[in-house]
């Protein structure tokens, strides 16, 4: 993606900074951030939101990247969740995190589960505790932590209660 962006935006050196599009957005494909997708939507923010946009390609698309995968015996879950999650897991963090969890739980919510070790982990990287993190407002957490949704469609049948605990 980082490569697409440069390739369609030479003449801009700003275009991914810090990794993020224009230094701003973490994702390379989204339905919202209309500023990084067309000129005219930039030109409309406030003079201190808007963007430098070189040229007339997006920077972003709603276009998803598909993946097809044939299901198979060994697949057991499906996990969805927005970008938040990915700061501080990784792919195979997430899978290893909800096999352990499904196995030691299998009546829990694994989605619930993944939600609560991102704030650990969150926390542990601010220097406190999960509870200090958890007394942060929501809205000044976004510092600590993007926000973040997640779930976990079994394709074994089980279905999860939700604690209905909302972090």
């Amino acid at each position: 993606e980082v490569q697409r962006i440069k390739r369609e935006h030479p003449d801009d050196d700003q275009c991914i900074v810090n990794d993020r599009v224009k230094g701003r957005l973490k994702v390379t494909r989204a339905f919202g951030a209309g500023y990084l997708k067309q000129a005219k939507l930039n030109n409309g923010l406030l003079e201190m939101f808007r963007n430098e946009y070189i040229g007339d390609a997006p920077y972003i698309s709603c276009i998803p990247s598909l993946c097809h995968h044939k299901l198979t015996s060994r697949d057991q879950f499906l996990v969805l969740s927005s970008d938040g999650l990915y700061q501080y897991l990784s792919n195979e963090e997430v899978v290893l995190h909800v096999e352990n969890f499904m196995e030691r739980f299998p009546e829990g919510d694994p989605a619930q589960s993944l939600i609560e070790e991102l704030l650990s982990r969150a926390a542990k990287k601010a220097g406190m505790d999960f509870y200090e993190l958890l007394d942060i407002p929501q809205g000044d957490r976004r510092k600590y932590h993007d926000d973040v949704t997640v779930m976990v469609v079994s394709l074994e049948g089980r279905i999860w209660k939700s604690s209905g605990t909302y972090v």
